[in-house]
């Protein structure tokens, strides 16, 4: 028998992934915004610590833009600009589920309520999880940007857990962040399984290390 009756996933990174080209995204938003491209698509995301804290996109990757336009010398840029540039062309529905997220799913929803848990607002979240086919698998959605505290506050997991009346200490969050996912999912009291990118966890120290979400099904039913 599973020890917990309700399963919480994060979004981005766990259950799904851009497809969106990246490196062509980038250069769109140079050529959309007028200005000479400098830097890359890695150097920018490096530059973005966590996700926004408003509903912002523009301003938050705008932020991104001013740093790398400080490392190349190139005061005349508008970030901003570039930041508009790119939230406009950045499209939510070209995403594809992670390998391993069916099974994931189904394992989860076969031993427990099933919920999801993001920090990314409902009016973009919604479009992945439709694209994606599934919005209806969770038995709650709760997208904690539009709440008043996000992960790593335990708000989000708390309100999920209300909705489907479980226990804290019955219930497994699934991430890929440490700081936002495992850390919010110990603030609220649940355990955590952390889908790792290879790092030492520590000072954090999920419960459960998978190499891929696939591997939920076999922490849940046991099955090798």
């Amino acid at each position: 028998m599973t020890p917990f009756d309700a399963v919480l996933f994060d979004l981005d990174g766990t259950l799904c992934r851009r497809t969106q080209n990246t490196e062509q995204l980038y250069r769109e938003t140079f050529a959309r915004a007028g200005v000479e491209p400098f830097g890359d698509p890695r150097s920018l995301w490096g530059e973005l610590s966590g996700p926004p804290d408003h509903d912002d996109q523009a301003g938050y990757l705008g932020r991104g833009f001013a740093r790398l336009a400080a490392q190349h010398d190139r005061p005349e840029v508008d970030p901003l600009a570039l930041g508009r540039a790119m939230a406009t062309l950045t499209d939510d529905s070209e995403v594809a589920l992670c390998p391993g997220s069916p099974a994931a799913l189904d394992s989860a929803d076969d031993t427990a309520q099933l919920g999801l848990v993001t920090n990314g607002p409902e009016r973009r979240q919604r479009v992945k999880l439709d694209t994606l086919g599934i919005t209806d698998r969770f038995d709650t959605r709760v997208y904690a940007f539009d709440l008043p505290r996000r992960k790593p506050h335990a708000g989000p997991f708390d309100r999920a857990l209300d909705t489907l009346d479980v226990a804290p200490e019955r219930a497994l969050h699934v991430g890929n962040s440490l700081p936002y996912d495992i850390a919010g999912a110990h603030n609220a009291g649940l355990a955590a399984a952390w889908l790792t990118d290879g790092d030492d966890p520590a000072p954090y120290d999920p419960e459960y290390v998978l190499e891929s979400v696939a591997e939920v099904d076999t922490l849940l039913t046991g099955s090798q």
